[in-house]
This record gives structure tokens, sequence and C-alpha cells, in this order.
């Protein structure tokens, strides 16, 4: 079985968040225990922030035993796909990415209307390379991942 890891299940160990640190370490163990750990360039380059240098992030991957393993054309074509139909779909009031709620808010200097923040193309790198090159994901942000990529098994709190 081979487990694609999301950047925020990462972070939640490094940075570390100790609202889901534990829960996102323990499901790393149970994914390595199940098989084979990988990550997209995307989480690769999201990391890479939070590393000194390229070596540093190299030597966790290699500790925690994930593993770089690269988009194909097919992938990065569903992302991209994916994509545009979330552009497509995308509303201008906030959304809640689990169940659909919308809100509307303004601005309180002004009163403008405030537009939902925008997944960006990462997102669906992520979700496309899971997809087609790994059996499931490991992620926290599971709302909109169950909408562009139903057949994705998610795994996550």
């Amino acid at each position: 079985m081979i487990s694609a890891v999301d950047t925020n299940i990462l972070l939640d160990i490094l940075i570390p968040n100790p609202q889901h640190c534990f829960a996102s370490k323990r499901l790393l163990d149970t994914a390595l225990g199940e098989g084979a750990l990988v990550v997209c360039e995307m989480v690769y380059g999201e990391l890479a922030a939070q590393f000194q240098n390229q070596s540093r992030l190299d030597r966790f991957l290699q500790d925690t035993n994930i593993k770089l393993l690269p988009s194909n054309p097919k992938a990065l074509n569903l992302a991209g796909s994916k994509w545009f139909e979330y552009c497509q779909r995308r509303t201008r009031t906030p959304q809640c990415p689990a169940c659909g709620y919308t809100l509307q808010s303004s601005c309180p200097g002004c009163g403008e209307n405030l537009s939902s923040g925008k997944h960006l193309l990462a997102d669906f790198l992520i979700g496309a390379h899971a997809v087609l090159q790994a059996d499931r994901l490991l992620t926290r942000d599971r709302g909109y991942y169950r909408t562009y990529f139903p057949e994705l098994e998610l795994l996550g709190e």
C-alpha cells in the first residue's frame, strides 16, 4: 500500500501543532507499517520552507522513510482538469470545505463583500498525484479532496 502524504500532516509534526501533532504522527506510523510513504514535488517544495537547506529536508524525509515520487504527465493533466473544474464552480462567497455551507461576509471598514479563499493549483497536484500514483492520501484537508477526487481514499482526523 502506497500512502501519499499531504503537507499539513508533516507540518503538524515539524512545527509542531499541539492540536494535531500526535494524531498526525500516529497516522504516519500506521501508514508506514502498511507500506510506503511518498510525497510529490509540491509537498517537497512546501516543506522546503521549513528547512535551512536541501540536505536537511532530504535527511528528514530519509529519517521518516518518506520518498519523493515525482508526478507523471497523467497526474499533472488530471490536476489541471480538476483545477479548471474548481475555478468554474467556485463561488465568491466563503464556503466551508467540509460541508459546503456558504457565509456572506463584508469588510467592517468599508462594507465591501469578502470573497472566499482560492485553492491553489498545488492542492490539485497533490490530489491528482495521490489518485494516480498512490493508494490513498494522508491529510486533514478532506472537504475539497472529497469533492474533486471522490475516488481517493483519505486518511486523517
